[in-house]
């Protein structure tokens, strides 16, 4: 049976067929639409020396991406100083973080590939779609707008649009009520657990690309409908529903 046809939200158990029977489509941006862990870890790196702490490679880094920044920023400290923050020293870090953040936004950041294709083929079959991510909007609009992927979505959601975030359903029920549409009717593509946390509890599809960051996990672990290798390839697997 094919639930898109349905009232009901999406079930993780639920036997579906595809195309999926869509009217939107919610992407992630870090690990999804940019590779930004390059930038991140520079940002990490300088804050940490000027912590007096040893850098940290960039895999350790990048398994710390998919919870916003103060996540990063905590697990940072952790690791370099063998035990938990205390706020003050965290906020003191975080100061620097984000400055470094903003002079680096996209000194290696780039679109992964066939993103581009996928969006513009997205758009010409007719979806509305929605960036939905966790990073905060100080740097989500000039990381889009920097790599020219910010009109291609109808609407952009970041960590700080909503007094809750991913892997909280808010931000999807909060698109789904902009584009009028049911949970039901619109896919969630990630490459993380809070993306399959959020889209099951809003009632979504999702997909999940394997080259994201997901925390170092593998993403045939989680909870999706289907992984796909890029974005592009979500287009071949869903309908729209008119």
């Amino acid at each position: 049976m094919n639930r898109s046809h349905s009232s009901h939200p999406v079930s993780s158990t639920a036997e579906i067929e595809f195309p999926l029977t869509v009217k939107a489509i919610m992407i992630d941006l870090d690990g999804t639409l940019l590779d930004t862990a390059g930038d991140l870890a520079i940002a990490a790196n300088i804050m940490l020396r000027e912590l007096g702490v040893a850098e940290l490679p960039l895999v350790t880094i990048q398994s710390y991406i998919g919870r916003g920044v103060l996540n990063l920023v905590r697990k940072c400290l952790a690791n370099s100083f063998n035990n938990e923050p205390d706020p003050d020293f965290l906020a003191q870090a975080m100061v620097i973080y984000e400055k470094e953040y903003a002079k680096n936004l996209c000194a290696t950041t780039r679109p992964y590939p066939r993103v581009v294709d996928g969006l513009i083929a997205m758009k010409e079959a007719g979806f509305q779609l929605a960036c939905i991510t966790n990073k905060s909007e100080t740097f989500t609009l000039p990381l889009l707008r920097a790599t020219k992927l910010l009109n291609y979505f109808d609407i952009v959601l970041s960590g700080d649009s909503l007094p809750k975030k991913k892997p909280d359903p808010a931000p999807l029920h909060h698109a789904c009520k902009v584009f009028g549409i049911m949970p039901n009717e619109m896919l969630l593509i990630g490459d993380s657990g809070n993306d399959t946390k959020a889209a099951r509890a809003a009632g979504s599809y999702v997909f999940c690309v394997p080259y994201g960051y997901n925390e170092g996990r593998d993403v045939h672990e989680l909870d999706c409908d289907r992984v796909i290798p890029s974005i592009y390839e979500a287009v071949h697997l869903i309908k729209r529903l008119t």
